[in-house]
């Protein structure tokens, strides 16, 4: 019914302030160089499916604890069953966060106009002025923009919380592209940048590119502080 490819139990990292089992969903219509779940976005079918009357199983038993669930990826929004299986977690009474590249803005849209989502985190690759270097961070040629931009707009006029992401790759961004980022989400938002793992990527050079230092990106966060106000550096 549901194509689940991976789930964790128990997670503290993965919403803040929250105890979590994490769903992982396959495939994904972006190629980041730097994505470190290559094989579910290149070989999802050499994972097996897990049934959803396993994970459900576990969610009841520990329901005294879990506060909810991450939907994860791959990018989960490509499932057009996905209203389904938030609808699903919702009924048993737990809170659904969703992680998404924003290229989906009608299924985003939807999955919050149904009230189906309590908690959006959308990646943000690169400046959106720099198609280009948009292209660059995803490993696509043909990033639609426009798309992006409209996920970028649907949350800040929702009464839903959601954060923003960028993780942050030396040879891909600089300082200057998180000021700008952080200009074009406002003031409004929260941008978490996240580091840059060195592991397991999708394009194997990337495990040779040294991630900037913590307090490289905490500079850059300062920086960045001018158009954002809640700015954070992760990881």
């Amino acid at each position: 019914m549901f194509n689940i490819k991976g789930f964790i139990k128990t997670s503290l990292v993965d919403w803040d302030g929250k105890i979590t089992s994490v769903i992982f969903l396959p495939n994904c219509n972006f190629r980041c160089p730097f994505c470190h779940n290559k094989e579910l976005v290149l070989n999802p079918n050499e994972f097996e499916n897990i049934p959803i009357e396993r994970i459900d199983s576990f969610l009841l038993e520990n329901k005294d604890f879990i506060d909810g669930v991450v939907i994860t990826g791959g990018e989960p929004t490509l499932h057009r069953n996905l209203p389904e299986l938030c609808r699903h977690f919702k009924e048993m009474g737990l809170s659904v966060k969703l992680d998404t590249n924003g290229s989906n803005p009608e299924m985003l849209k939807h999955l919050i106009d149904q009230k189906l989502i309590d908690y959006v985190a959308m990646d943000i690759k690169a400046p959106l002025s720099d198609v280009k270097k948009y292209c660059n961070s995803t490993g696509i040629k043909d990033v639609n923009i426009e798309n992006i931009k409209k996920s970028i707009d649907i949350l800040k006029k929702s009464d839903i919380d959601f954060e923003f992401r960028t993780t942050v790759v030396p040879t891909l961004h600089t300082t200057e592209d998180i000021v700008e980022i952080s200009r074009f989400v406002g003031q409004e938002s929260k941008l978490i940048l996240q580091n840059f793992i060195p592991k397991n990527t999708l394009n194997n050079e990337f495990t040779k590119i040294k991630p900037y230092e913590t307090e490289e990106l905490k500079e850059m966060a300062e920086i960045a502080k001018k158009y954002v106000n809640d700015i954070k550096v992760r990881g």
